[in-house]
């Protein structure tokens, strides 16, 4: 089918709107009208790393939109639908069927190899002296920076009608990491305490959902006075890292914290960041660094020894789309997830726009909509 997406063309390169060619639904595909797509960091890294023979290419892995076709191997999904697109997983690996389907064995070729599993690819370019030629996309199962993407079972999640999918969108990636890593991995109890590194929308997610099952002392580091007046509103103290005048962040963290917090969480991928949220716990803490960016990490040996402090990682907040989506809407309407003002909208056209207010801070999330 004939459809309208963002290309990126070359390494880095600018968003360029070009009508192409969908192919139709496979057996086990979906096809959704895409309505609204966060704009997620990992839609302006990805394009930077890939080189020339993996370009043009479609990316946007937080889609939502209305189903238009099933596939005739779908179940529980029907046209008229309204989905939220997330990530991809096979569904039989050992790790998937552990539930740990952010670690699928497949994960790889699913979200980023551009191309189905079996190699093929599901877009073209419909006209001129090109018209034909492959452009890459499936990023996440959905390359929903278009009009129109093919999605699957797996990474598709059906959503309650009379809800808003331009507010939806994050829930697909950055709501879905922050909140997920708060309420799955750190699972805090009201008296232990959070700091959050970087106020972005992954971090204010964490922010609002630590806040939500109630954690008294939030903590939030970061160098954006409008940042901080976000995190403030959900009635977090606020730390500007910039101010050398006011001392170490992590002398700072520990006296808010009485000694140190419990939990901290990077979404800066700023080594020397992330040392400073390793510093700022206590002992027997736990670091969750969720930053996508710096190849290296420095961590102090001798703290982490003679503390007992954990690093790790974590994939999308240890999330199952089909399960952790449902319940942060429903956390959403119980008022225990408010994130909705975090959302700033931009029509799709304008996505240059978006791109430039997301770098400099001025906006917390992005969300692109189509126009009729």
């Amino acid at each position: 089918m004939r459809t309208t997406a963002a290309l990126v063309e070359v390494p880095g390169g600018d968003f360029v709107f070009t009508d192409v060619d969908l192919d139709e639904p496979r057996e086990d595909e979906v096809l959704v009208r895409i309505v609204a797509t966060g704009l997620c960091h990992t839609d302006l890294t990805v394009p930077t790393m890939l080189p020339q023979e993996m370009l043009p290419t479609v990316v946007g892995h937080e889609g939502t939109g209305v189903v238009e076709q099933v596939g005739s191997a779908v179940s529980g999904i029907e046209v008229g639908d309204h989905v939220v697109l997330s990530f991809r997983s096979c569904r039989e690996c050992a790790a998937c069927r552990a539930g740990d389907v952010g670690y699928c064995e497949q994960s790889l070729l699913l979200n980023y190899m551009g191309m189905r599993a079996d190699g093929s690819t599901t877009i073209k370019r419909a006209e001129g002296e090109q018209a034909g030629a492959t452009v890459f996309g499936s990023f996440f199962g959905q390359s929903s920076f278009a009009r129109h993407a093919l999605a699957y079972a797996d990474n598709c999640v059906v959503v309650d009608k009379e809800l808003d999918l331009t507010r939806l969108a994050p829930f697909a990636c950055g709501f879905q990491t922050g909140a997920g890593t708060v309420i799955n991995v750190l699972q805090p109890s009201p008296e232990e305490s959070i700091v959050v590194f970087g106020a972005g929308a992954v971090g204010l997610a964490a922010v609002a959902a630590a806040r939500g099952l109630g954690v008294e002392t939030v903590v939030v580091v970061d160098p954006l006075a409008s940042r901080r007046a976000v995190a403030e509103g959900y009635g977090a103290a606020t730390l500007d890292p910039t101010d050398a005048d006011a001392g170490p962040v992590e002398d700072r963290v520990k006296a808010l914290t009485g000694g140190g917090a419990s939990y901290a969480i990077d979404t800066t991928a700023i080594a020397a960041v992330v040392l400073q949220a390793q510093h700022s716990l206590r002992s027997k803490g736990l670091l969750v660094a969720l930053g996508l960016g710096a190849p290296e990490y420095t961590i102090d040996a001798i703290d982490l020894l003679q503390s007992g402090k954990i690093v790790r990682s974590s994939i999308e907040g240890e999330a199952d789309p089909l399960v952790t989506i449902p319940e942060l809407i429903a956390l959403r309407a119980a008022g225990r997830f408010d994130v909705d003002a975090l959302v700033t909208t931009y029509p799709f056209e304008k996505i240059a726009d978006a791109v430039a207010d997301s770098k400099a801070g001025a906006v917390v999330k992005p969300v692109l909509v189509w126009g009729e």
